[in-house]
């Protein structure tokens, strides 16, 4: 029986090529919000979600560290995708035909040089490879795209320029969510642990839970902050080290940040992408 992976957006989409990059025998499921990918996980519809979370130039992704601790998943992976942005349009399009290009307001501002250099108007859309999909309907050369080429092989678009992203580097980072979690694994390049808390009510709390971490030489590689319950004394926090719970460093660095927390909850513990630690 094939398995099956969630996403957020259409297919052609950036998700939809982390799925097929990294889970390339599961069946990809277009989602349209990160909350109906992460229902599809738990209501068995899907064995695993592929959530975005972080771009390198944009940085986190609205909304989705609060969805996580909420989901009922497990982290079980993590997937870095290169974006590559391309302009598409309809078979036998000229570059020179192209008048207008359409796209979320996120890659029309990477690609800021280019369509300055091309003179393109542009039209913010809601989706990548929903502004794909529709400019293959409209059929009109001089409407086009910015998406990524799977987008223009789902739809039957010609891509007109390859890699026009402003920015060498732009990179999107997915966590990998399922029902349960896997705590056996060790990965080639080392381990990863996701976890929240919410510090006591006592002054230096936050100072004083970090400080574990620090003299058991474990590295904390994000902490994130932001409110639950609308509440703004109400403030939780999102994390991630280096290593696996098992580790006598990352049990004694936890032993500590305990103490000092009123809520702690371990969303994910998962190999490191090799991705991760390339330039």
């Amino acid at each position: 029986m094939t398995k099956i992976i969630s996403y957020q957006g259409e297919p052609g989409s950036y998700s939809h090529q982390a799925c097929r990059e990294s889970y390339p025998n599961y069946e990809p499921l277009p989602c349209a919000t990160f909350e109906s990918a992460v229902e599809a996980v738990r209501r068995g519809e899907a064995d695993l979600g592929m959530i975005g979370v972080e771009n390198s130039t944009y940085g986190r992704v609205a909304d989705v560290h609060s969805l996580l601790p909420t989901s009922g998943l497990h982290i079980v992976d993590e997937a870095f995708v290169r974006v590559h942005i391309n302009l598409l349009a309809v078979p036998g399009t000229k570059l020179s035909d192209v008048k207008r290009v359409r796209s979320m307001s996120i890659l029309l501002g990477q690609c800021r040089g280019f369509l300055r250099e091309h003179n393109l108007n542009t039209l913010n859309w809601s989706d990548n490879a929903a502004a794909a999909r529709d400019v293959a309907a409209l059929a009109d050369p001089t409407e086009a795209a910015l998406a990524s080429e799977l987008a223009g092989e789902i739809y039957g678009l010609d891509v007109l320029a390859r890699k026009i992203e402003d920015e060498g580097n732009n990179t999107t980072r997915f966590l990998v969510m399922a029902r349960e979690p896997n705590l056996t694994r060790r990965g080639k390049e080392g381990m990863m642990t996701s976890f929240v808390f919410r510090v006591r009510n006592i002054p230096a709390a936050l100072y004083k839970a970090m400080g574990g971490f620090a003299t058991n030489g474990v590295n904390m590689t994000k902490l994130e902050s932001y409110m639950v319950g609308g509440h703004f004394t109400a403030t939780q926090f999102y994390a991630e080290i280096e290593g696996h719970p098992d580790d006598r460093s990352v049990q004694l660095a936890m032993e500590e940040l305990d103490y000092f927390t009123d809520h702690l909850a371990l969303l994910g513990v998962y190999p490191a992408a090799s991705r991760r630690h390339k330039p």
